[in-house]
């Protein structure tokens, strides 16, 4: 994935210098009224894909740390699903020991009414 990556931005580093060889006249960017910017148009260009490609990286840890929040909350639905599973178990063991302190009983009175 590397390898792939590092061809991606070769491929555009190379076509921005390309684009930058061609483009070296000056223009005028109207930010707001009042505020020019005057630059070569490959300077230019390659402002705006740096403040793009800040705005990627910015949108990108955000999104990570939402995953991350998002993962504690998770965490914490499943401890509690994991005390209620245990009291589940802790219930179905009384109830088994009961059940078998039971059953030696029914086995004696059967066999007592088998006997008769």
């Amino acid at each position: 994935m590397r390898q792939i990556n590092f061809v991606v931005i070769f491929v555009i580093a190379l076509a921005l210098v390309l684009f930058g060889i061609e483009n070296t006249e000056p223009v005028i960017i109207h930010i707001a009224p009042g505020v020019d910017v005057e630059a070569p148009l490959c300077v230019e260009l390659i402002m705006a894909m740096g403040i793009g490609a800040v705005f990627a990286w910015v949108f990108s840890v955000w999104a990570q740390v939402q995953g991350y929040m998002s993962f504690g909350k998770q965490m914490q639905q499943r401890e509690i699903r994991i005390q209620q599973l245990e009291q589940d178990v802790q219930r179905y063991q009384v109830e088994l020991e009961e059940q078998s302190l039971m059953l030696p009983a029914a086995k004696v009175d059967e066999g007592e009414a088998l006997a008769q």
